[in-house]
């Protein structure tokens, strides 16, 4: 996962400093120079790093610091407000013309993940209520129209194109369909190169001219360091970008980029695409990107996902089985799929607060896990799924050989499912026991004689 090594060794500079009842000057100077190499190693700007660090410096050697209880939360606390601004102090939307439709162009270097990320935005813009288009303006890169058409109806979302033309012209025309048929939002898929050049600049220059684009998103892959930041800066000196995509930000980068293109270019970084998977992008929240990298957590974030993938009539129902007793492997699996629907386990304790890139490392996370169990499941009738007191060993080799697992799996679900139902009365038997007592002592404490719940 990006930044990993900066969360750990930056842990350890703090750490030394938590030892500390007071802070002296050279204490701070101390940390502030492991917090200097592990920001260089992490691929950020000489420039930024030595600006950052004087920030922090001056800040933290300060009376409020030095004479604090806890100097040390108040170093981490610098370091964070730093770090959230930084990298822009607060998420930018991406600008939308009042004129529809209105015109987003897609640019960045080949290989940067520009058209499937591209696509991924607009499936996010649609989930806001737009009707966007895809436009296929990248005539050179082999495949690269069927890639766009590919992703397109993947995400069921429209695609123009007019195979090996102009791109100005297709621009245009994309520009001119989406116009006549309803689309009020214009994803421009421009053509990339392995590295920068007059001949793609003017072209991109000349599809600016002839489309004018609300939103000129740059791509970039976070994976390239500072490369990636030196792209941004030859961007935006042609076309004046608006806002930045990184992508692979889930990839073993180090996170330089993340931490420098906003110093470096002026624009903020809008979105980060955060894995393969067609639904993985996220809005960039600059103080949540922030607490990750200090081991804080992103427990919004977590929220978010969790809210997207809540289905709220299955949760009641859900309520009622589990105060009734009757939670079986079907609601069981139901909650699989929704867990699995947010990520990788890896990925979800990321975002919980303490959960450090040094113990998610040791925590032996077993992702194959989960899917054994799915197909255990899947491997059932409904009625052994509802009634699983019936698996004996006939049915128990039948389902293990459907799912590919041996017998011990299947008894080992079996065994923790048991288990899992036994608490789950044990716990409605308490809650009940309460309820009585409660309603026997008139209800809660304050309230009106015989409010119970």
């Amino acid at each position: 996962m990006a930044f990993e090594s900066l969360s750990e060794k930056l842990s350890a500079a703090f750490k030394k400093l938590r030892g500390k009842g007071r802070l002296s000057e050279s204490d701070v100077k101390e940390a502030m120079r492991e917090v200097r190499l592990a920001l260089l190693e992490a691929d950020v700007s000489y420039k930024v790093v030595k600006d950052f660090v004087k920030r922090v410096t001056d800040r933290a050697i300060g009376a409020e610091v030095l004479e604090s209880l806890s100097p040390a939360q108040m170093v981490i606390k610098i370091v964070n407000d730093e770090f959230i601004d930084l990298m822009g102090s607060e998420s930018t939307k991406l600008n939308i013309s009042s004129k529809s439709p209105s015109v987003v162009m897609l640019v960045g270097l080949q290989g940067a993940g520009k058209t499937t990320n591209g696509a991924k935005l607009a499936a996010y813009m649609r989930k806001q209520g737009k009707r966007p288009l895809l436009v296929a303006c990248d005539v050179y890169r082999p495949a690269a129209i069927k890639q766009l058409e590919t992703v397109g109806k993947q995400l069921d979302i429209p695609v123009f194109q007019m195979g090996q033309g102009n791109p100005v012209d297709i621009a245009k025309a994309g520009v001119a369909h989406a116009k006549k048929y309803g689309n009020d939002l214009v994803f421009l898929d421009t053509a990339g190169r392995l590295h920068i050049d007059e001949p793609l600049m003017d072209e991109l220059k000349n599809i600016k001219a002839a489309t004018e684009p609300a939103e000129i998103m740059l791509v970039v892959d976070a994976m390239t360091g500072q490369d990636a930041v030196n792209a941004a800066s030859a961007f935006d000196e042609a076309l004046g970008i608006d806002g930045i995509m990184l992508t692979k930000l889930d990839g073993d980068a180090r996170g330089g980029a993340a931490l420098s293109v906003k110093a470096v270019t002026g624009k903020p970084i809008k979105f980060v695409g955060v894995g393969e998977k067609l639904d993985q992008i996220e809005v960039f929240h600059p103080d949540r990107m922030a607490g990750r990298i200090l081991g804080m957590g992103d427990v919004l974030t977590l929220i978010e996902k969790a809210e997207a993938n809540f289905d709220e009539k299955k949760a009641k129902e859900l309520e009622e089985r589990l105060r009734a007793n009757k939670f079986t492997l079907s609601d069981f699996y139901d909650q699989l799929v929704q867990l699995k629907s947010m990520g990788s386990m890896q990925d979800i304790l990321a975002m919980m607060p303490g959960m450090d890139a040094k113990a998610l490392s040791g925590a032996n996370i077993d992702e194959k896990a989960m899917a054994r169990t799915e197909a255990i499941i899947q491997s059932m009738t409904p009625y052994e799924r509802e009634n699983p007191g019936v698996i004996g060993s006939s049915r128990r080799k039948r389902i293990a050989a459907g799912s590919g697992t041996t017998v011990i799996d299947v008894n080992k679900l079996l065994r923790q499912f048991d288990a899992m139902q036994k608490m789950m009365k044990q716990v409605n038997a308490m809650s009940g026991k309460k309820k009585k007592r409660m309603q026997r002592m008139g209800g809660f404490p304050g309230m009106p004689s015989g409010f119970g719940f």
